[in-house]
């Protein structure tokens, strides 16, 4: 399994009763600049967010939460299995929501974008080939780098 055995679904209802039990779920106290963090990371049509983009849309919201707060949140959700960090190539940090759904990235060296998908076949044989040589996988991630078709 790639993620965390903590699943942390996004919540049905988009209240803050949802996102404090979300927090309480993880371990966390509810604290303001935690929720609008999470909301931020829940209602993003982008499912992958650097801390920058976060700050960026709270700074639009008018509210009063520095970088270092988002970062330290981020983090904090990070260690708390919220959220996953990946560290692209050549690219700052980002963070997606843990919803503990498999998937391999694709990423634009171009723009950057990324692009998520699966395929099953990739992974019977990723489960083939640590078979074959008696190892016991127990984390992968796969990361294509490339140029997406806007780019092209």
């Amino acid at each position: 399994m790639l993620y965390s055995p903590r699943k942390f679904p996004r919540p049905d209802s988009d209240t803050s009763v949802a996102k404090s039990e979300d927090l309480k779920q993880a371990g966390l106290k509810t604290t303001l600049p935690r929720l609008k963090v999470l909301s931020i990371m829940e209602s993003s049509q982008v499912r992958h967010l650097s801390a920058e983009d976060v700050y960026k849309v709270l700074l639009e919201e008018d509210e009063s939460i520095g970088l270092a707060t988002v970062y330290r949140v981020l983090t904090q959700f990070e260690d708390a299995g919220l959220v996953i960090r990946h560290n692209f190539e050549g690219e700052r940090a980002v963070f997606e929501l843990n919803d503990e759904d498999h998937h391999d990235h694709m990423v634009c060296v171009e723009c950057g974008s990324v692009t998520e998908f699966i395929d099953p076949r990739i992974e019977e044989l990723q489960e083939k080939v640590a078979r074959s040589h008696r190892f016991n996988i127990q984390d992968h991630a796969l990361t294509l780098y490339g140029v997406c078709t806007h780019c092209q």
